[in-house]
């Protein structure tokens, strides 16, 4: 099981990753580029900015564990990821997955 130091000390082992207030959540994101992910932890979950593309894959997971953000952040790839319920393998990928998409984009 993943737990939320768990998930933040993944999160910031990616380099130039810093950590940040973000209303009820941590936000994780690239200095001076944009957040990749977010930490909830009263409800345990993270969001992570997907492509629609390894969101819709992602997703096939789990439904029940790994699902848009229900609302129009899901439709721009947020993916909420319920960490008890995901395997620490597919957090480190959906991660990785993110932040290199934020690292390419100029």
């Amino acid at each position: 099981m993943v737990t939320t130091d768990i998930f933040r000390e993944m999160a910031l082992s990616f380099p130039g990753t810093e950590e940040a207030p973000h209303f009820d959540r941590a936000a994780f994101k690239v200095i001076k580029k944009r957040t990749f992910a977010t930490l909830h932890e009263p409800s345990h979950t993270a969001n992570i900015k997907l492509n629609e593309v390894d969101q819709s894959v992602f997703c096939e997971f789990d439904a029940k564990a790994v699902y848009p953000v229900p609302n129009k952040w899901g439709l721009q790839g947020w993916t909420t990821f319920e960490l008890g319920k995901v395997p620490r393998e597919l957090l480190l990928d959906a991660l990785n997955t993110a932040y290199n998409d934020v690292v390419k984009k100029k």
